[in-house]
Protein backbone atom coordinates (compact mmCIF):
# COMPACT_ATOMS: atom_id res chain seq x y z
CA UNK A 1 0.00 0.00 0.00
CA UNK A 2 3.04 2.26 0.24
CA UNK A 3 2.91 2.97 -3.47
CA UNK A 4 -0.61 4.40 -3.14
CA UNK A 5 0.50 6.69 -0.33
CA UNK A 6 3.17 8.19 -2.56
CA UNK A 7 1.51 8.00 -5.95
CA UNK A 8 -2.24 8.16 -5.34
CA UNK A 9 -4.97 5.69 -6.29
CA UNK A 10 -8.46 5.63 -7.76
CA UNK A 11 -11.24 6.36 -5.28
CA UNK A 12 -13.71 3.98 -6.92
CA UNK A 13 -14.11 1.46 -9.70
CA UNK A 14 -16.55 3.80 -11.49
CA UNK A 15 -14.07 6.67 -11.26
CA UNK A 16 -11.34 4.57 -12.86
CA UNK A 17 -13.67 3.43 -15.64
CA UNK A 18 -14.76 6.99 -16.41
CA UNK A 19 -11.12 8.13 -16.52
CA UNK A 20 -10.06 5.20 -18.72
CA UNK A 21 -13.01 5.61 -21.09
CA UNK A 22 -12.33 9.35 -21.15
CA UNK A 23 -8.75 8.62 -22.17
CA UNK A 24 -9.94 6.32 -24.94
CA UNK A 25 -12.63 8.71 -26.22
CA UNK A 26 -10.78 11.59 -27.83
CA UNK A 27 -10.59 13.71 -30.95
CA UNK A 28 -9.77 10.67 -33.10
CA UNK A 29 -13.15 9.15 -32.24
CA UNK A 30 -15.08 12.29 -33.08
CA UNK A 31 -13.84 12.80 -36.60
CA UNK A 32 -11.12 10.27 -37.50
CA UNK A 33 -13.20 7.13 -36.94
CA UNK A 34 -16.30 8.10 -38.97
CA UNK A 35 -14.30 9.22 -41.99
CA UNK A 36 -12.00 6.21 -41.96
CA UNK A 37 -15.02 3.94 -41.70
CA UNK A 38 -16.77 5.60 -44.65
CA UNK A 39 -13.64 5.70 -46.82
CA UNK A 40 -12.53 2.11 -46.12
CA UNK A 41 -15.49 -0.05 -47.00
CA UNK A 42 -18.16 1.25 -44.58
CA UNK A 43 -19.59 -1.59 -42.52
CA UNK A 44 -16.78 -3.88 -43.73
CA UNK A 45 -14.28 -1.58 -41.98
CA UNK A 46 -16.43 -1.59 -38.83
CA UNK A 47 -16.46 -5.39 -38.83
CA UNK A 48 -12.64 -5.54 -39.11
CA UNK A 49 -12.35 -2.88 -36.39
CA UNK A 50 -14.55 -4.84 -33.96
CA UNK A 51 -12.69 -8.11 -34.65
CA UNK A 52 -9.36 -6.37 -34.00
CA UNK A 53 -10.71 -4.74 -30.82
CA UNK A 54 -11.78 -8.14 -29.48
CA UNK A 55 -8.73 -10.13 -30.64
CA UNK A 56 -5.99 -7.53 -30.16
CA UNK A 57 -7.19 -4.41 -28.33
CA UNK A 58 -8.81 -6.26 -25.42
CA UNK A 59 -5.71 -8.42 -24.84
CA UNK A 60 -3.29 -5.48 -24.97
CA UNK A 61 -5.51 -3.27 -22.79
CA UNK A 62 -5.70 -6.00 -20.17
CA UNK A 63 -1.92 -6.55 -20.40
CA UNK A 64 -1.03 -2.89 -19.88
CA UNK A 65 -3.36 -2.48 -16.89
CA UNK A 66 -2.08 -5.75 -15.36
CA UNK A 67 1.58 -4.73 -15.79
CA UNK A 68 0.84 -1.36 -14.18
CA UNK A 69 -0.95 -2.86 -11.20
CA UNK A 70 1.53 -5.70 -10.70
CA UNK A 71 4.54 -3.37 -10.60
CA UNK A 72 2.83 -0.34 -9.05
CA UNK A 73 4.79 1.86 -11.43
CA UNK A 74 4.38 3.91 -14.61
CA UNK A 75 5.58 2.75 -18.03
CA UNK A 76 9.39 3.01 -17.77
CA UNK A 77 9.70 1.88 -14.14
CA UNK A 78 7.18 -0.92 -14.76
CA UNK A 79 9.12 -2.52 -17.61
CA UNK A 80 12.41 -1.93 -15.77
CA UNK A 81 10.95 -3.72 -12.73
CA UNK A 82 9.98 -6.68 -14.91
CA UNK A 83 13.47 -6.79 -16.44
CA UNK A 84 16.09 -4.13 -15.76
CA UNK A 85 17.65 -4.79 -19.20
CA UNK A 86 14.49 -3.88 -21.15
CA UNK A 87 12.93 -0.55 -20.18
CA UNK A 88 12.83 0.57 -23.83
CA UNK A 89 9.13 -0.23 -24.33
CA UNK A 90 8.31 2.06 -21.41
CA UNK A 91 10.40 4.87 -22.90
CA UNK A 92 8.59 4.43 -26.23
CA UNK A 93 5.28 4.91 -24.44
CA UNK A 94 6.41 8.02 -22.56
CA UNK A 95 7.89 9.61 -25.70
CA UNK A 96 4.75 8.77 -27.73
CA UNK A 97 2.38 10.11 -25.07
CA UNK A 98 4.37 13.34 -24.69
CA UNK A 99 4.48 13.94 -28.44
CA UNK A 100 0.77 13.22 -28.90
CA UNK A 101 -0.33 15.49 -26.03
CA UNK A 102 1.70 18.35 -27.52
CA UNK A 103 -0.31 18.46 -30.75
CA UNK A 104 -3.47 17.60 -28.81
CA UNK A 105 -3.00 20.93 -27.01
CA UNK A 106 -3.07 22.77 -30.36
CA UNK A 107 -6.19 20.93 -31.54
CA UNK A 108 -7.77 21.34 -28.10
CA UNK A 109 -6.99 25.07 -28.20
CA UNK A 110 -8.81 25.32 -31.53
CA UNK A 111 -11.79 23.52 -29.97
CA UNK A 112 -11.81 26.03 -27.10
CA UNK A 113 -11.80 28.94 -29.55
CA UNK A 114 -14.73 27.50 -31.52
CA UNK A 115 -16.61 26.69 -28.32
CA UNK A 116 -16.14 30.28 -27.09
CA UNK A 117 -17.15 31.72 -30.47
CA UNK A 118 -20.38 29.73 -30.73
CA UNK A 119 -21.23 30.49 -27.06
CA UNK A 120 -20.88 34.26 -27.54
CA UNK A 121 -22.85 34.26 -30.80
CA UNK A 122 -25.58 32.05 -29.32
CA UNK A 123 -26.25 34.69 -26.66
CA UNK A 124 -26.29 37.72 -28.90
CA UNK A 125 -22.63 38.59 -29.45
CA UNK A 126 -21.21 39.20 -32.93
CA UNK A 127 -17.83 39.01 -34.63
CA UNK A 128 -16.53 35.95 -32.78
CA UNK A 129 -17.02 33.55 -35.71
CA UNK A 130 -16.52 34.05 -39.40
CA UNK A 131 -17.68 31.84 -42.24
CA UNK A 132 -16.38 28.26 -42.49
CA UNK A 133 -12.96 27.95 -44.09
CA UNK A 134 -12.35 31.71 -44.07
CA UNK A 135 -12.49 31.80 -40.26
CA UNK A 136 -10.38 28.64 -39.92
CA UNK A 137 -7.65 30.11 -42.12
CA UNK A 138 -7.73 33.53 -40.48
CA UNK A 139 -7.45 32.05 -36.99
CA UNK A 140 -4.85 29.36 -37.68
CA UNK A 141 -2.59 31.79 -39.54
CA UNK A 142 -2.61 34.25 -36.62
CA UNK A 143 0.31 32.84 -34.56
CA UNK A 144 -0.34 34.61 -31.27
CA UNK A 145 -4.04 33.68 -31.23
CA UNK A 146 -3.44 29.98 -31.76
CA UNK A 147 -0.52 29.96 -29.29
CA UNK A 148 -2.70 31.70 -26.68
CA UNK A 149 -5.44 29.06 -26.91
CA UNK A 150 -2.84 26.26 -27.01
CA UNK A 151 -1.41 27.62 -23.75
CA UNK A 152 -4.92 27.86 -22.25
CA UNK A 153 -5.69 24.24 -23.12
CA UNK A 154 -2.34 23.08 -21.67
CA UNK A 155 -3.05 25.03 -18.45
CA UNK A 156 -6.52 23.45 -18.10
CA UNK A 157 -4.97 19.99 -18.53
CA UNK A 158 -2.26 20.72 -15.96
CA UNK A 159 -4.76 22.23 -13.51
CA UNK A 160 -6.90 19.07 -13.54
CA UNK A 161 -3.82 16.95 -12.85
CA UNK A 162 -2.94 19.24 -9.93
CA UNK A 163 -5.97 17.81 -8.12
CA UNK A 164 -4.25 14.40 -8.00
CA UNK A 165 -5.39 11.01 -9.26
CA UNK A 166 -8.63 10.77 -7.28
CA UNK A 167 -9.37 14.46 -6.69
CA UNK A 168 -8.36 15.65 -10.17
CA UNK A 169 -8.47 13.06 -12.95
CA UNK A 170 -11.20 10.88 -11.44
CA UNK A 171 -13.47 13.71 -10.27
CA UNK A 172 -13.33 15.53 -13.62
CA UNK A 173 -13.89 12.35 -15.66
CA UNK A 174 -16.83 11.20 -13.53
CA UNK A 175 -18.67 14.44 -14.36
CA UNK A 176 -17.35 14.96 -17.90
CA UNK A 177 -17.99 11.56 -19.47
CA UNK A 178 -21.74 11.28 -18.69
CA UNK A 179 -22.12 14.91 -19.86
CA UNK A 180 -20.31 14.10 -23.12
CA UNK A 181 -22.48 11.02 -23.70
CA UNK A 182 -25.81 12.80 -23.19
CA UNK A 183 -24.83 15.82 -25.29
CA UNK A 184 -23.74 13.47 -28.07
CA UNK A 185 -27.05 11.58 -27.91
CA UNK A 186 -29.05 14.84 -28.09
CA UNK A 187 -27.13 16.04 -31.16
CA UNK A 188 -27.40 12.65 -32.91
CA UNK A 189 -31.21 12.64 -32.41
CA UNK A 190 -31.53 16.16 -33.86
CA UNK A 191 -29.30 15.46 -36.89
CA UNK A 192 -31.03 12.13 -37.62
CA UNK A 193 -34.29 14.01 -38.29
CA UNK A 194 -32.80 16.33 -40.92
CA UNK A 195 -33.30 15.80 -44.69
CA UNK A 196 -30.17 14.40 -46.33
CA UNK A 197 -28.84 12.73 -43.18
CA UNK A 198 -29.66 9.32 -44.68
CA UNK A 199 -26.88 9.85 -47.25
CA UNK A 200 -24.40 10.10 -44.39
CA UNK A 201 -25.61 6.86 -42.86
CA UNK A 202 -25.31 5.19 -46.27
CA UNK A 203 -21.73 6.54 -46.63
CA UNK A 204 -20.78 5.02 -43.27
CA UNK A 205 -22.77 1.83 -43.01
CA UNK A 206 -23.03 0.45 -46.55
CA UNK A 207 -20.72 -2.58 -46.70
CA UNK A 208 -18.32 -2.46 -49.67
CA UNK A 209 -17.01 -6.03 -49.80
CA UNK A 210 -15.31 -5.50 -53.16
CA UNK A 211 -13.27 -2.64 -51.72
CA UNK A 212 -12.33 -4.82 -48.75
CA UNK A 213 -11.17 -7.65 -51.02
CA UNK A 214 -9.05 -5.34 -53.16
CA UNK A 215 -7.58 -3.34 -50.26
CA UNK A 216 -7.60 -5.81 -47.38
CA UNK A 217 -4.17 -5.01 -45.93
CA UNK A 218 -4.74 -1.26 -46.24
CA UNK A 219 -8.10 -1.55 -44.43
CA UNK A 220 -6.56 -3.84 -41.79
CA UNK A 221 -3.71 -1.40 -41.17
CA UNK A 222 -6.06 1.61 -40.98
CA UNK A 223 -8.50 -0.15 -38.64
CA UNK A 224 -5.73 -1.46 -36.36
CA UNK A 225 -4.01 1.93 -36.22
CA UNK A 226 -7.29 3.64 -35.33
CA UNK A 227 -8.06 0.98 -32.72
CA UNK A 228 -4.67 1.31 -30.98
CA UNK A 229 -4.79 5.09 -30.92
CA UNK A 230 -8.44 5.13 -29.87
CA UNK A 231 -7.94 2.72 -26.94
CA UNK A 232 -4.88 4.66 -25.68
CA UNK A 233 -2.61 1.66 -26.17
CA UNK A 234 1.21 1.70 -26.48
CA UNK A 235 1.40 5.24 -25.03
CA UNK A 236 2.04 4.30 -21.41
CA UNK A 237 -1.41 5.54 -20.38
CA UNK A 238 -2.99 2.28 -19.30
CA UNK A 239 0.19 1.15 -17.54
CA UNK A 240 0.13 4.39 -15.51
CA UNK A 241 -3.63 4.16 -14.87
CA UNK A 242 -3.24 0.47 -13.98
CA UNK A 243 -0.58 1.35 -11.39
CA UNK A 244 -3.24 3.28 -9.43
CA UNK A 245 -5.66 0.30 -9.37
CA UNK A 246 -6.54 -1.52 -6.18
CA UNK A 247 -5.86 -5.26 -6.07
CA UNK A 248 -9.55 -6.22 -5.97
CA UNK A 249 -10.34 -4.44 -9.27
CA UNK A 250 -11.58 -6.80 -12.01
CA UNK A 251 -9.21 -6.01 -14.91
CA UNK A 252 -10.78 -8.28 -17.60
CA UNK A 253 -14.23 -6.79 -16.92
CA UNK A 254 -12.86 -3.25 -17.00
CA UNK A 255 -10.98 -3.87 -20.27
CA UNK A 256 -14.16 -5.22 -21.86
CA UNK A 257 -16.22 -2.22 -20.70
CA UNK A 258 -13.60 0.26 -21.96
CA UNK A 259 -13.47 -1.41 -25.39
CA UNK A 260 -17.26 -1.49 -25.64
CA UNK A 261 -17.83 2.11 -24.50
CA UNK A 262 -15.10 3.43 -26.81
CA UNK A 263 -16.61 1.70 -29.86
CA UNK A 264 -20.17 2.83 -29.03
CA UNK A 265 -19.12 6.48 -28.64
CA UNK A 266 -17.09 6.33 -31.87
CA UNK A 267 -20.21 5.08 -33.70
CA UNK A 268 -22.35 7.78 -32.07
CA UNK A 269 -19.85 10.42 -33.18
CA UNK A 270 -19.92 9.01 -36.70
CA UNK A 271 -23.71 9.05 -36.66
CA UNK A 272 -23.51 12.77 -35.87
CA UNK A 273 -20.61 14.17 -37.90
CA UNK A 274 -20.98 12.48 -41.29
CA UNK A 275 -24.83 12.74 -41.61
CA UNK A 276 -24.62 16.39 -40.48
CA UNK A 277 -22.04 17.09 -43.19
CA UNK A 278 -24.27 15.52 -45.86
CA UNK A 279 -27.45 17.20 -44.58
CA UNK A 280 -26.17 20.76 -44.20
CA UNK A 281 -23.08 21.11 -46.40
CA UNK A 282 -23.39 18.45 -49.10
CA UNK A 283 -20.85 17.53 -51.75
CA UNK A 284 -18.60 20.52 -51.05
CA UNK A 285 -17.90 19.38 -47.49
CA UNK A 286 -14.42 18.42 -46.36
CA UNK A 287 -14.86 14.83 -45.20
CA UNK A 288 -11.48 14.08 -43.63
CA UNK A 289 -8.72 15.45 -41.45
CA UNK A 290 -8.76 18.60 -39.34
CA UNK A 291 -11.03 20.44 -41.79
CA UNK A 292 -13.87 17.95 -41.25
CA UNK A 293 -14.03 19.10 -37.64
CA UNK A 294 -13.20 22.79 -37.95
CA UNK A 295 -14.52 23.76 -41.39
CA UNK A 296 -17.30 21.32 -42.28
CA UNK A 297 -18.86 21.19 -38.79
CA UNK A 298 -18.58 24.98 -38.48
CA UNK A 299 -20.47 25.24 -41.77
CA UNK A 300 -23.10 22.78 -40.52
CA UNK A 301 -24.11 25.01 -37.60
CA UNK A 302 -23.74 28.18 -39.68
CA UNK A 303 -26.20 26.74 -42.21
CA UNK A 304 -28.66 25.73 -39.49
CA UNK A 305 -28.70 29.43 -38.79
CA UNK A 306 -29.62 31.86 -36.04
CA UNK A 307 -28.99 31.57 -32.36
CA UNK A 308 -30.28 27.99 -32.35
CA UNK A 309 -27.57 26.97 -34.83
CA UNK A 310 -24.96 28.73 -32.70
CA UNK A 311 -26.29 27.03 -29.56
CA UNK A 312 -26.01 23.61 -31.22
CA UNK A 313 -22.51 24.56 -32.36
CA UNK A 314 -21.60 25.46 -28.77
CA UNK A 315 -22.94 22.11 -27.47
CA UNK A 316 -21.04 20.23 -30.19
CA UNK A 317 -17.70 21.93 -29.59
CA UNK A 318 -18.19 21.70 -25.82
CA UNK A 319 -18.56 17.94 -26.33
CA UNK A 320 -15.40 17.90 -28.44
CA UNK A 321 -13.55 19.95 -25.79
CA UNK A 322 -14.53 17.46 -23.08
CA UNK A 323 -13.31 14.55 -25.22
CA UNK A 324 -10.06 16.37 -25.93
CA UNK A 325 -9.44 17.27 -22.27
CA UNK A 326 -10.13 13.77 -20.89
CA UNK A 327 -7.60 12.40 -23.39
CA UNK A 328 -4.99 15.14 -22.86
CA UNK A 329 -5.19 14.61 -19.09
CA UNK A 330 -4.34 10.92 -19.50
CA UNK A 331 -1.58 11.67 -22.00
CA UNK A 332 0.07 14.27 -19.75
CA UNK A 333 -0.26 11.90 -16.80
CA UNK A 334 2.13 9.54 -18.64
CA UNK A 335 4.91 12.14 -18.38
CA UNK A 336 3.90 13.17 -14.86
CA UNK A 337 3.85 9.60 -13.51
CA UNK A 338 7.25 9.00 -15.15
CA UNK A 339 8.66 12.07 -13.39
CA UNK A 340 7.09 11.15 -10.03
CA UNK A 341 8.36 7.55 -10.19
CA UNK A 342 11.81 8.76 -11.18
CA UNK A 343 11.95 10.86 -8.01
CA UNK A 344 10.60 8.01 -5.85
CA UNK A 345 13.17 5.58 -7.31
CA UNK A 346 15.89 8.07 -6.28
CA UNK A 347 14.40 8.13 -2.74
CA UNK A 348 13.21 11.72 -3.13
CA UNK A 349 9.86 13.28 -2.31
CA UNK A 350 7.45 12.87 -5.29
CA UNK A 351 6.65 16.61 -5.50
CA UNK A 352 3.85 15.91 -7.98
CA UNK A 353 2.84 19.58 -8.29
CA UNK A 354 6.34 20.59 -9.38
CA UNK A 355 6.54 17.70 -11.86
CA UNK A 356 3.16 18.68 -13.37
CA UNK A 357 4.32 22.28 -13.84
CA UNK A 358 7.54 21.18 -15.57
CA UNK A 359 5.72 18.69 -17.83
CA UNK A 360 3.02 21.24 -18.77
CA UNK A 361 5.60 23.85 -19.76
CA UNK A 362 7.62 21.29 -21.73
CA UNK A 363 4.54 20.07 -23.62
CA UNK A 364 3.53 23.66 -24.45
CA UNK A 365 7.02 24.36 -25.87
CA UNK A 366 6.82 21.14 -27.89
CA UNK A 367 3.39 22.23 -29.18
CA UNK A 368 4.62 25.64 -30.36
CA UNK A 369 5.98 24.51 -33.79
CA UNK A 370 2.64 22.79 -34.51
CA UNK A 371 0.81 26.02 -33.67
CA UNK A 372 3.18 28.22 -35.67
CA UNK A 373 2.92 26.24 -38.90
CA UNK A 374 -0.89 26.18 -38.54
CA UNK A 375 -0.93 22.40 -39.10
CA UNK A 376 0.64 22.87 -42.53
CA UNK A 377 -1.25 26.06 -43.36
CA UNK A 378 1.86 28.28 -43.50
CA UNK A 379 4.29 26.50 -45.88
CA UNK A 380 7.47 28.38 -44.92
CA UNK A 381 7.38 27.11 -41.32
CA UNK A 382 6.61 23.44 -42.04
CA UNK A 383 9.34 20.78 -41.68
CA UNK A 384 9.56 20.65 -45.48
CA UNK A 385 9.87 24.42 -45.78
CA UNK A 386 12.57 24.60 -43.10
CA UNK A 387 14.58 21.61 -44.34
CA UNK A 388 14.52 22.74 -47.97
CA UNK A 389 16.78 25.62 -46.97
CA UNK A 390 19.54 23.03 -46.56
CA UNK A 391 18.19 20.26 -48.81
CA UNK A 392 16.53 22.02 -51.79
CA UNK A 393 15.65 18.77 -53.57
CA UNK A 394 13.81 17.30 -50.57
CA UNK A 395 10.50 15.84 -51.78
CA UNK A 396 7.14 16.27 -50.09
CA UNK A 397 6.26 13.18 -48.07
CA UNK A 398 3.56 12.60 -45.50
CA UNK A 399 5.87 13.09 -42.52
CA UNK A 400 7.30 16.47 -43.56
CA UNK A 401 4.08 18.13 -44.76
CA UNK A 402 3.52 19.73 -41.35
CA UNK A 403 4.78 19.49 -37.78
CA UNK A 404 1.61 17.67 -36.73
CA UNK A 405 2.35 15.06 -39.42
CA UNK A 406 5.99 14.82 -38.32
CA UNK A 407 4.92 14.30 -34.70
CA UNK A 408 2.28 11.75 -35.80
CA UNK A 409 4.89 9.86 -37.80
CA UNK A 410 7.22 9.53 -34.80
CA UNK A 411 4.44 8.50 -32.39
CA UNK A 412 1.60 6.79 -34.31
CA UNK A 413 3.69 5.79 -37.30
CA UNK A 414 6.66 4.24 -35.55
CA UNK A 415 6.93 4.17 -31.75
CA UNK A 416 3.39 3.02 -30.92
CA UNK A 417 3.17 0.00 -33.26
CA UNK A 418 6.77 -0.98 -32.44
CA UNK A 419 6.11 -0.67 -28.70
CA UNK A 420 2.96 -2.81 -28.98
CA UNK A 421 4.86 -5.39 -31.03
CA UNK A 422 7.65 -5.66 -28.44
CA UNK A 423 5.18 -5.75 -25.53
CA UNK A 424 3.30 -8.68 -27.05
CA UNK A 425 6.53 -10.55 -27.81
CA UNK A 426 7.84 -10.03 -24.27
CA UNK A 427 4.57 -11.26 -22.76
CA UNK A 428 4.18 -14.14 -25.21
CA UNK A 429 7.73 -15.49 -25.15
CA UNK A 430 9.80 -13.92 -22.35
CA UNK A 431 7.53 -13.40 -19.34
CA UNK A 432 4.82 -15.84 -20.48
CA UNK A 433 1.08 -15.17 -20.40
CA UNK A 434 0.93 -16.13 -16.73
CA UNK A 435 2.27 -12.63 -15.98
CA UNK A 436 -1.17 -11.37 -17.03
CA UNK A 437 -3.42 -14.25 -16.00
CA UNK A 438 -1.97 -14.41 -12.47
CA UNK A 439 -2.49 -10.66 -11.91
CA UNK A 440 -6.03 -10.92 -13.33
CA UNK A 441 -6.75 -14.08 -11.29
CA UNK A 442 -7.50 -16.08 -14.43
CA UNK A 443 -6.69 -19.66 -15.29
CA UNK A 444 -4.35 -20.61 -18.10
CA UNK A 445 -5.74 -19.24 -21.37
CA UNK A 446 -4.72 -20.71 -24.73
CA UNK A 447 -6.64 -17.90 -26.43
CA UNK A 448 -4.43 -15.29 -24.73
CA UNK A 449 -1.34 -17.33 -25.60
CA UNK A 450 -2.44 -17.19 -29.23
CA UNK A 451 -3.10 -13.44 -29.01
CA UNK A 452 0.22 -12.44 -27.47
CA UNK A 453 2.38 -14.85 -29.46
CA UNK A 454 0.85 -14.63 -32.91
CA UNK A 455 -2.22 -12.41 -33.49
CA UNK A 456 -0.90 -9.19 -31.91
CA UNK A 457 2.66 -9.43 -33.33
CA UNK A 458 1.45 -10.18 -36.86
CA UNK A 459 -1.16 -7.41 -36.71
CA UNK A 460 1.43 -4.92 -35.41
CA UNK A 461 3.86 -5.83 -38.20
CA UNK A 462 1.12 -5.10 -40.74
CA UNK A 463 0.30 -1.80 -38.98
CA UNK A 464 3.97 -0.79 -38.76
CA UNK A 465 4.45 -1.51 -42.47
CA UNK A 466 1.25 0.36 -43.37
CA UNK A 467 2.12 3.39 -41.25
CA UNK A 468 5.68 3.67 -42.57
CA UNK A 469 4.40 3.32 -46.13
CA UNK A 470 1.77 6.00 -45.50
CA UNK A 471 4.18 8.52 -43.99
CA UNK A 472 7.27 7.80 -46.12
CA UNK A 473 5.75 6.61 -49.41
Amino acid sequence: MEKHHHRGSWGSSLGFLMAAIGSAVGLGNLWGFPFKMGANGGFAFLLIYIILTVAVGFAMLMAEMAIGRKTGRSAVSAFRKLDSRHPEVGYMGVISGTIVVSYYCVLGGLCLRYCLGFFVEAFGGTGFLGHGETFFQSFTTAPWSIILFTALFALITGAILMGGVSGGIEKFSTIAMPALFFMLIALVVYISRQPGAEQGYAFMFTPDWDYLKENFFSVLSTAAGQMFFSLSLAMGIMVAYGSYLKKDENIPRDALLICGADTIIALLAGSLVIPAAFAFVGEDAYMSGVKLLFVTMHQVFFNIGGRFGCFLGFIFFLTVCIAAITSSVSLLEVSVSFGVDRRIDKHKEPKRTRVIAICTIFVFLLATPVALDAMGGTPGTTPLGLLQQWFPSLALKGWNESFINAYSFISEGFLMPLGALLTSLYIGYKYKTTLITDECRMGRSRVLDLCYRFIVPITMLVVLYGQLKNFLG
